[in-house]
């Protein structure tokens, strides 16, 4: 199994001389077998960085109000005026821009980093809430329609929008938790992830109606509020995780400004609390 594993990574290093990393995932791999309490080990403090990044990372994934528009894209274009049947058109589109935007984060992440993606993706994202929210606060209202100009407009903003979840938290929403974890918490910090993902997921879905009749246009600027949020977390206390092998990771919280704080200076440091 070994000698497998060692093939497959010379193959993608492109060389043999892999000895010192091949060596130090095997370590990695023993120390993690060894481990039996993964969710007990996760609430060390030096584990600490990662445990928060699994909570907020699929949390702020949800509160950019992706799910809100791609499952209630069709009501919502009724509601501004669209037809049924092309509102059920524009749902289809958005779905299609989804799932072509995922191939810009395939083609850039390695190159441009994690950090890039998800502030440019957060700014795009910012900018066209906050034009779809300010449209329909002046051209839309009781007994309204918009005009066939705003109404397209709309509908590219929302696309746009949509495109930028795509390539920046869409993707980098599940990348980066799988790449922070040690392997001795790995399965414990994924299953929070995923956990905490479904939750605010089911949150956002029973409560998206309630908020758009009380919020209504305002419900755009209710979600920028959070993506603004977002941007700015990952501005401060995300490191760039590009190219940081697994087993390394935990230099990378020990030098950033926050982190250092909290995550002790040597492997084996830091208690349960």
């Amino acid at each position: 199994m070994q000698d497998k594993g060692r093939k497959v990574l010379e193959k993608i290093r492109g060389t043999k001389n892999v000895d010192a990393e091949f060596e130090d995932m095997v370590d990695a791999s023993e120390l993690a077998n060894s481990i039996k309490h993964p969710f007990r080990n996760i609430l060390i403090k030096r584990n600490r960085p990662q445990l928060v990044m699994a909570i907020l990372l699929p949390a702020f994934q949800i509160l950019t109000g992706i799910n809100s528009i791609l499952f209630y894209a069709p009501v919502l274009f009724q509601s501004m005026g669209f037809g049924g049947n092309a509102s059920l058109y524009a749902s289809a589109v958005t779905g299609a821009v989804l799932c072509s935007s995922t191939f810009i984060t395939i083609a850039t992440v390695d190159r441009v980093g994690r950090r890039f993606l998800l502030i440019s993706g957060g700014i795009q994202m910012i900018i066209c809430q906050v034009i779809v929210s300010v449209i329909l606060g002046l051209k839309f209202g009781d007994n309204q329609h918009l005009s066939k100009g705003f109404s397209v407009l709309v509908v590219v903003m929302i696309c746009l929008f949509v495109l930028a979840f795509g390539w920046s938290w869409g993707g980098l929403g599940w990348t980066i938790p799988s790449e922070i974890f040690p392997l001795e918490t790995r399965s414990a910090g994924q299953s929070i992830t995923v956990a905490v993902n479904l939750l605010f997921t089911f949150v956002i879905a029973q409560s998206f109606l309630s908020l758009l009749c009380a919020f209504k246009f305002g419900i755009f600027l209710f979600f920028a509020g959070w993506i603004l949020l977002m941007t700015i977390f990952v501005f401060f206390f995300l490191p760039e995780t590009k190219g940081v092998p697994i087993e390394e990771m935990i230099f990378l919280w020990r030098k950033h400004w926050f982190w250092k704080r909290i995550v002790p200076g040597n492997p084996g440091g830091g208690t349960a609390e």
